[in-house]
């Protein structure tokens, strides 16, 4: 199986976890849909105006938001079968997320709302150069109340790839959630996909996100990183630091680079191929959704195309559609409302070369 970590299955002794990953594997020969995205789902407050700092914004616009949610509806959107698994309040706010989820025809079966604490949200100011500044009201939080007990193992089990960010590692109980959706995933030999979506301001310490990340890292088969993630975790921004991410069972590492687009690292039969993919040039408002409409197009594209994890030629034709994604995501404000369908990918493509 693949590796596990954390807190995830404790399996005791040898025949324990042959009977346990028979057991798993049992739910898997049903799949129930093809991404699974586990996660946050919150409430994004975003000031009106672009350079206006949080002290000086006056006015906000409501905005259905959280990484692994946006994922979830670009995924979605794009033609896959996309389940959300996570916690919300039972408030006004939780349900305008069940409904965004729902209306973009995402599995919400599994998205529970939680009577004693409110949904998330999160303040966000887009700064002049294209940087973002993010405060979050949680404290906590519905979506940090997410617990392991309340995971449905054969749901997880079912799916092709299950997705999460680090958001939910953050604190207790989520944190063990996650882990422990990683560890049935992996026992049930379904793909983990990880954007490391650092958030500083959510972590006690700048240690601890370091340390979670690079431990999800580690249990992870395909991880997006963005350059400033690499330099946060490694030192560096070239090849010889996005190797010290490699461990043997991670198949593909990309780091986004921006519109400049994503250097990747995928792991041949013998050896670690490498390459960039270049980015497309579009007259950008807002770079809100781009990097999670990349992460839905690249998560489609590879269950789309299962060659591309062994292929760079076909993997490259994945990514670039990736890119395309992200590049249409710019020319909109917000992020879910940005996030491209199947014809509008394709259609971009058609024009601006795939």
């Amino acid at each position: 199986g693949r590796p596990v970590f954390g807190l995830g299955v404790h399996l005791r002794g040898r025949v324990h976890a042959q009977a346990e990953r028979a057991r798993l594997l049992g739910m898997a020969e049903r799949r129930n849909v093809d991404i699974i995205c586990l996660g946050e789902a919150l409430i994004d407050l975003v000031a009106e105006g672009h350079g206006v700092p949080l002290s000086d914004a006056e006015r906000f616009l409501r905005a259905a938001g959280g990484a692994p949610a946006n994922v979830a509806v670009g995924a979605a959107r794009l033609g896959a079968s996309v389940g959300f698994v996570g916690k919300v309040g039972a408030d006004p706010f939780g349900d305008h997320l069940v409904d965004t989820l729902a209306g973009a025809g995402v599995d919400t079966s599994h998205t529970l709302q939680d009577p004693e604490h409110l949904t998330g949200l999160a303040f966000v100011s887009l700064l002049m150069g294209g940087e973002r500044e993010f405060l979050f009201y949680r404290n906590p939080s519905a979506d940090q109340r997410l617990e392991a007990s309340e995971l449905d193992e054969g749901y997880i089990a079912s799916a092709r790839l299950l997705h999460i960010g680090t958001l939910t590692l953050a604190v207790e109980p989520a944190r063990e959630a996650t882990l422990h959706a990683v560890s049935v995933a992996g026992a049930a030999g379904v793909l983990r996909s990880l954007d490391v979506n650092l958030r500083p301001a959510a972590w006690p310490t700048a240690e601890a996100a370091r340390d979670s990340a690079l431990a999800a890292i580690a249990a992870a088969e395909i991880v997006k990183v963005s350059e400033d993630e690499l330099e946060f975790l490694t030192g560096g921004t070239g090849r010889k630091s996005a190797a010290k991410l490699l461990h043997d069972a991670l198949e593909l590492l990309v780091v986004t680079l921006g519109r400049a687009g994503v250097n990747y690292y995928l792991r041949g039969a013998s050896k670690v191929v490498s390459g960039t993919v270049p980015g497309f040039e579009v007259a950008a408002v807002d770079a809100t959704g781009a990097g999670d409409a990349f992460v839905a197009g690249m998560l489609t594209g590879l269950l789309e195309v299962p060659t591309a994890l062994k292929d760079p030629r076909a993997l490259e034709h994945v990514l670039r559609r990736a890119n395309a994604c992200g590049a249409i995501a710019t020319t909109r404000l917000g992020a879910i409302p940005a996030l491209p369908d199947a014809l509008e990918a394709d259609a971009f493509m058609s024009v601006r070369g795939g």
